[in-house]
């Protein structure tokens, strides 16, 4: 039962950090992107590939994840900012699209369709380490990050570019250096994610990175109150324990609680957009930007 908890505590900061890091970018910025699982899955790759060739070293792996999938995102986010509403969710579905091919077809890289296996244990400047304290550590360092830029000079900018982004233009901010500052900084948190992961499972493939995971870490998000702090936790807490306590119930055969679980989590997007569209904390938190 410790094991199943700690596991569980495990996930719920990994992917604390990815809802963290994408309202960053939809909830600051106003920037919808559905590619989140591509750095995520970025990260989770870059940090498997340094434990397996190097040292399964955390931080180390945690550090490269961050610049592969920071870097790989700014050389994006150039293009692909340059479009706005609508068509930046079309480009980054095709990104989405792109990469799982590329996950799956890059062999030497990825494993392919049967992904990396036997990621040594991680370790700590050579000490063995669970993977639960130091994902803690990470999802503190995200919060605390977001909440100094949000409420500086560079998160009224952002602001103000999801608000007006014309207005914002016409006072003279440079709205392609924010909105790519700001992917880069979400892109490198979801690739710290992402080694976590790589780390704790002791095995990835293409299957961990698809669509479905960028519309699960969106609808953490959504269902959290986007522009908020802990909004995005408490999204990432209903998400990931509604599965974990539909497999305690005796009458749910084991087999049925995938579907059950879709059609709790589409039940749940839907009535929030009905009766809280701000989501479960955005509407306890009008005027307070990283309530």
């Amino acid at each position: 039962m410790i094991a199943y908890l700690s596991n569980l505590a495990t996930q719920l900061a990994i992917f604390g950090i990815l809802a963290a890091t994408l309202n960053f970018i939809v909830g600051y910025a106003g920037i919808f992107s559905i590619a989140h699982a591509v750095f995520f899955g970025l990260g989770a790759y870059a940090g498997a590939q340094i434990a397996l060739l190097l040292v399964p070293d955390v931080v180390l792996a945690c550090l490269f994840a961050a610049a592969i999938a920071g870097g790989l995102s700014l050389c994006l986010a150039l293009p692909a900012l340059r479009v706005r509403g609508e068509y930046f969710v079309a480009a980054s579905l095709g990104l989405q699209m792109v990469a799982v091919t590329l996950f799956a077809e890059l062999k030497p890289l990825t494993g392919g369709i049967g992904g990396l296996v036997g990621i040594p244990l991680p370790t700590l400047f050579g000490v063995p380490v669970g993977v639960l304290p130091v994902a803690l550590a990470a999802l503190a360092l995200v919060l605390l990050a977001t909440a100094l830029l949000a409420r500086g000079a560079f998160g009224r900018t952002l602001t103000a570019i999801r608000d007006a982004e014309s207005a914002a233009e016409a006072l003279g901010k440079n709205v392609a250096a924010a909105k790519t500052l700001a992917v880069g900084f979400a892109c490198a948190g979801a690739g710290v994610a992402g080694a976590l992961y790589a780390l704790h499972t002791s095995f990835v493939n293409v299957e961990s990175f698809t669509m479905e995971y960028s519309v699960l870490v969106m609808a953490m998000v959504i269902i959290g109150g986007t522009g908020t702090l802990w909004g995005p936790l408490i999204g990432t807490v209903i998400l990931l324990s509604l599965p974990a306590g539909l497999a305690f119930l005796p009458f749910i055969p084991p087999s049925e609680v995938g579907a059950i679980q879709q059609i709790l989590y589409g039940l749940a997007m839907t009535l929030l957009m009905i009766f809280r569209p701000a989501g479960l904390v955005g509407d306890l938190s009008r005027g307070r930007a990283t309530a």
